[in-house]
C-alpha cells in the first residue's frame, strides 16, 4: 500500500497539472481542493521542490508550478522519492535492495514472487506519468 503522503502527493500533483497553464498555485488552495491537511501538504510540496518536481514563487502571485512538464514526471519516480522502494521486500528492490539474512535468494520462492509483482507494478508505474493522472483517470 503507498502511504497518504504518496497518495496526498500524486493528488496535489495532478491538481497542479490541472491548472498548469494558470500559473504557481497557493499551497493553501491545493489544501482546500483536495482536502489535504495543510502542514502535512507543506511538508510533501517541499521533498518535491527538493527533488526538482516543483519549484516555488514567493509574494503576489506566488505559489508551486512544475519544474519540468508533467508528462516527464513518472508516477514510479514520485512513490520512490514519497515512499521509497516499490517492491515489497527488500532482497526484490530494484533501487533499494537488500539481501536477506535468512534465505538464499536463488531458491527462495518469495523472492522469485515478488520479483514477478514488482516487474508488473514497474510496467504500469514507469509508464504512467502525473499528467496522465490529471488528464485521463
Amino acid at each position: 500500500m503507498i502511504s497518504k503522503k504518496t497518495q496526498y502527493g500524486l493528488k496535489a500533483l495532478s491538481y497542479l497539472a490541472q491548472l498548469e497553464n494558470e500559473g504557481p498555485v497557493l499551497i493553501s488552495d491545493i489544501s482546500k481542493k483536495k482536502n489535504i491537511p495543510l502542514k502535512f501538504l507543506e511538508s510533501i510540496l517541499l521533498d518535491l521542490r527538493k527533488a526538482g518536481f516543483l519549484e516555488s514563487k514567493k509574494g503576489k502571485g506566488g505559489g508551486y508550478f512544475f519544474a519540468k512538464h508533467p508528462s516527464k514526471i513518472k508516477v514510479a519516480a514520485i512513490i520512490r522519492l514519497l515512499d521509497g522502494p516499490i517492491a515489497l521486500v527488500p532482497c526484490a528492490s530494484l533501487n533499494f535492495y537488500k539481501k536477506c539474512d535468512d534465505c538464499d535468494e536463488k531458491t527462495c520462492g518469495l523472492n522469485h514472487l515478488m520479483k514477478e509483482v514488482r516487474d508488473a507494478s514497474l510496467k504500469i508505474l514507469e509508464n504512467k506519468t502525473v499528467a496522465d493522472l490529471a488528464y485521463n483517470y
